[in-house]
């Protein structure tokens, strides 16, 4: 745990002096100043940008100020984004269209569905579930989000509110005035899709404890000792979040642990998630660079975009889903690498002098989506969101414990390498900057 301690104290540290040399640097030494001759074609990038949005672009409904500054920097005089951008954020209570909505009024710029990535999205992929009856948790349309991700039969928390009366108990003022019986009407549940933290806490919990205890029929007494546990998909990790308040508020990650440590002291076993979803899960950021790729071929851009840059402002899900995603590119690049290698030894009758590879099974989603251009991910924190650089940290490890610094899911094992960012900055406009800076890129 000391250990952990100064390791934040470094990071604090080494946040003060970024920002501050950042502070300094003048937008003309990356060439944005001085006049550019028309006749000059428009640089096709080899980067893309993976923009969270909650405490770099908006904090709650508020823009922050820095926000419009950075787009106008990344969108040309007709309106076309220079570089492909894909904005990626753990929120889940609302469809691609309308965020996309939401951003172009904020932002200034005009911004597509396509380039919007919901924590919900690469639930197209899990075909396998789209035609089971699934019950889903949430706030918003989450009927209509569920039937837009390919889903056919979906069950709502008050559906089976509705259905089953007298199994929301908490709020007494909710409970049945009078005797009541099931309105057994409802399909078995064949698997739990968890979108983001519910508007009723107590409700949610217990019915989707039923669910899980029933193996999807609450018409049945608990039987938790006898059943393998219905398949669970969670999306949004996130324990906190920065809206308009001081401090961050509470997010599906919190929701989940209330879930997760339930569920744990009725039946002595750990929930399991068949998977998850959003930042910092590899599977997030390959869809994101799924769609990075698409925009790319969209513009005609021939060359293959090999870098992504993924700007937040939480260590625990936005620096380390890409530190994690980066670690993936490269171990895929060596392992590339290694099997031409070998494929080209054995053709020459030398293969015998090489260790011998694995040949590793690639992941689904990898074979859904084709495999990655990328082969980096290089992660930027900004300071106006969740991280703050002047937080004070306890001095008594004996009074710190791991969840007060560690804020990951259960799932995601801490590793100080993980949560450290490529590089700090004070806000998302400084982030682009040094992205052009780093790159090169002068756009016309």
């Amino acid at each position: 745990m000391r250990g952990l301690l100064q390791f934040y104290r470094a990071l604090n540290a080494l946040c003060n002096r970024q920002v501050k040399r950042r502070a300094g640097f003048a937008g003309s030494q990356c060439g944005f100043s001085g006049t550019v001759s028309d006749s000059k074609p428009q640089p096709q990038p080899r980067f893309g940008l993976l923009f969270d949005i909650d405490g770099v672009l908006v904090r709650g409904k508020m823009p922050i100020p820095a926000a419009k500054k950075a787009f106008q920097k990344l969108v040309n005089s007709q309106g076309q984004f220079v570089v492909p951008v894909v904005f990626v954020t753990n929120a889940g209570n609302c469809m691609r269209q309308m965020k996309a909505d939401q951003l172009s009024h904020i932002l200034g710029v005009p911004i597509t569905m396509d380039q919007v990535m919901m924590s919900h999205s690469p639930l197209r992929m899990f075909k396998k579930y789209h035609d089971k009856c699934v019950l889903v948790s949430g706030q918003g349309p989450v009927l209509d989000i569920a039937k837009n991700l390919g889903f056919q039969n979906v069950v709502s928390v008050d559906m089976l509110r509705e259905s089953f009366p007298l199994l929301d108990m908490v709020d007494h003022n909710r409970r049945p005035k009078v005797p009541s019986s099931p309105i057994a009407n409802l399909p078995t549940v064949e698997a739990v899709i968890l979108f983001g933290e519910p508007i009723r806490w107590e409700t949610n919990l217990q019915l989707i404890i039923d669910i899980l205890l029933t193996n999807g029929n609450l018409s049945g007494a608990h039987q938790s000792q006898k059943l393998p546990q219905l398949p669970l998909l969670a999306c949004n990790m996130d324990l906190m979040w920065m809206a308009e308040a001081q401090s961050p508020r509470f997010g599906h990650g919190t929701f989940l642990v209330c879930l997760e440590n339930i569920y744990k002291k009725i039946t002595g076993k750990e929930v399991k998630y068949k998977a998850l979803m959003g930042k910092p899960s590899e599977l997030t950021y390959h869809f994101a660079e799924y769609l990075i790729r698409g925009q790319a071929v969209e513009r005609n851009w021939t060359q293959p975009i090999t870098t992504l840059y993924a700007i937040g402002d939480n260590l625990m899900t936005d620096i380390y889903g890409a530190n994690l995603y980066n670690r993936y590119l490269e171990e895929r690049t060596r392992r590339t690498t290694s099997k031409a290698v070998t494929k080209m030894a054995t053709a020459t009758g030398s293969a015998a002098a090489l260790p011998q590879v694995n040949d590793h099974v690639e992941n689904a989603w990898e074979s859904e989506l084709a495999p990655p251009s990328a082969t980096s991910c290089k992660s930027i924190l900004v300071c106006t969101g969740v991280y703050n650089p002047h937080t004070e940290v306890p001095n008594d490890t004996n009074q710190c414990i791991k969840e007060t610094v560690f804020h990951g899911h259960r799932d995601f094992h801490f590793d100080p390498a993980l949560v450290e960012p490529g590089h700090i900055v004070q806000d998302v406009a400084d982030a682009v900057e040094l992205i052009f800076e780093q790159e090169k890129f002068v756009p016309q």
